[in-house]
């Protein structure tokens, strides 16, 4: 019953932050700190959490890294201790990457260690035809359902044919997909192929788009083929910048779905979006073509107490020049948007 649930919880849309990793000094896995990040994102009222994606960093998978079992293994622990305490479902969403065979082992251990679903990235695979990443999908989706991604070129993205969503979309076991595009066009596809597919009711779309994400939710799409017209829209996100300031974000996605439903939408939720939208420049750090992305989420986690450092697992991946001075920037410009306070009340019981 609880699997049930979790996916009709998934199905109705939901918060799922991009889950991030903790180090310590020596850039080696933090195990208490990373249960205290795990237990802050569940008591935040998130939905899921998607891990072993981007935020986590790519570099877990390295063999002298060895870290893509354990952080797997330590979130889901976090996750069904949480589920049995408060008798409510949390949806998780393991990441997978790489070629066929790749993406089908880290599916298999997602499996055995209790996730829902993959989220199957294309990322590095600028050598395979479409065809080729169709077959992928295919074989993922006999291990685990698979959230199809479309990931924006600048980080190791492509641009898909309309037609390539279409086929995506009659796969038996896609159950959703990120749209992480950036890009309005691109984004249309994916919304018309899925919501013309015979498998449309099976299909769960989320928003991954850090620069449009409460447009993205509060917009209901509209197309018309042979004289009828069908709506669709996204139900949820999944996103790396809901890694930060997650109790708000929980409010907000409460507002916002209200008002989603209505014949109007009121105009602070337009000009929330514009803010949302200023913040998350400054964490991801667009000035500088993304650079400081993970960075940015883990000095917003370090000044809560959340993280003890920034430390990737790439020394030289950190804060880029300026960009600590922009968050400083929208934390003075947006206090309504942090989650400080419930942090503070929080985090000794996280401990």
């Amino acid at each position: 019953m609880t699997e049930q649930n979790a996916w009709r919880a998934f199905r109705d849309g939901m918060v799922i932050p991009a889950y991030p990793l903790v180090l310590n000094k020596d850039r080696k896995l933090d195990e208490k700190g990373q249960r205290i990040l795990t237990r802050y994102y569940l008591d935040a009222g998130v939905g899921g959490l998607a891990v072993a994606v981007h935020t986590t960093q790519f570099a877990i998978r390295d063999p002298e890294v060895g870290l893509f079992e354990p952080i797997l293994r330590i979130a889901s622990e976090e996750m069904e201790a949480y589920e049995k305490k408060n008798d409510r479902p949390i949806f998780k969403v393991a990441g997978a990457c790489g070629p066929a065979k790749q993406a089908v082992a880290e599916a298999e251990l997602a499996k055995d260690l209790g996730y829902h679903a993959v989220l199957l990235s294309p990322g590095g695979l600028a050598d395979h035809s479409e065809e080729q990443l169709i077959d992928r999908t295919k074989e993922v989706a006999e291990v685990l359902p698979v959230i199809g991604f479309y990931l924006q070129p600048s980080v190791g993205g492509r641009i898909f044919t309309y037609d390539y969503w279409q086929r995506v979309c009659d796969i038996e076991n896609l159950k959703g997909i990120k749209v992480a595009s950036f890009d309005r066009y691109t984004t249309l596809d994916v919304l018309r192929a899925a919501t013309f597919s015979d498998r449309s009711e099976d299909i769960s779309l989320y928003t991954g788009k850090d620069d449009n994400i409460i447009i993205d939710l509060l917009t209901t799409y509209e197309f018309e083929q042979d004289g009828e017209k069908r709506q669709n829209g996204f139900v949820g996100g999944l996103l790396g910048h809901w890694a930060v300031w997650t109790h708000k974000v929980v409010e907000q996605f409460k507002e916002i779905r209200e008002a989603a439903g209505k014949s109007s939408i009121p105009a602070e939720l337009l000009t929330l979006a514009a803010q949302v939208t200023d913040a998350n420049s400054a964490f991801f750090d667009t000035a500088n073509d993304f650079k400081g992305c993970i960075a940015g989420i883990h000095e917003v986690l370090k000044r809560q107490g959340l993280m003890e450092g920034i430390w990737c697992l790439d020394p030289d991946e950190t804060l880029s020049p300026g960009q600590a001075e922009e968050i400083d920037r929208v934390y003075r410009m947006y206090p309504h948007l942090h989650d400080d306070v419930f942090v503070k009340a929080n985090i000794e019981n996280w401990r």
